[in-house]
């Protein structure tokens, strides 16, 4: 389902994968985080995604001209994971609104993994 905005010129539909998108990318700028991750069902393992199907991280329910996003991420090793959620909610909450003019209600975070380098 695309969401809405009506204004006195008409309606504007923005689709579901454009509002993931710019959340995808205004997570991927936030300090901590190595990127978006999906659970394989059949394995129950969870893979980094690459930065093209990001979108895939992002679960996300839209009625009219408001929106809920679920994020599912891999941070990295020794960050502060409560500083990251925070200021990913923030900055998701922000993008969204200033591009898109739709209101966020949520943004709920799942830490699916953690990368450690070598």
């Amino acid at each position: 389902m695309a969401a809405r905005l009506i204004n006195e010129h008409g309606t504007i539909s923005i689709s579901q994968e454009v509002v993931a998108r710019i959340a995808g990318f205004a997570a991927m700028e936030c300090y901590g985080i190595v990127g978006m991750a999906a659970k394989n069902v059949k394995d129950g393992l969870v893979q980094l995604l690459k930065i093209e199907s990001l979108t895939k991280g992002i679960k996300m329910r839209v009625n009219e001209n408001q929106v809920s996003m679920d994020l599912h991420i891999i941070v990295e090793y020794g960050t502060n994971i409560s500083a990251i959620a925070d200021n990913i909610i923030s900055t998701v909450k922000y993008s969204v609104m200033e591009y898109t003019g739709l209101e966020v209600q949520e943004v709920n975070i799942f830490v699916d993994g953690v990368r450690v380098d070598k």
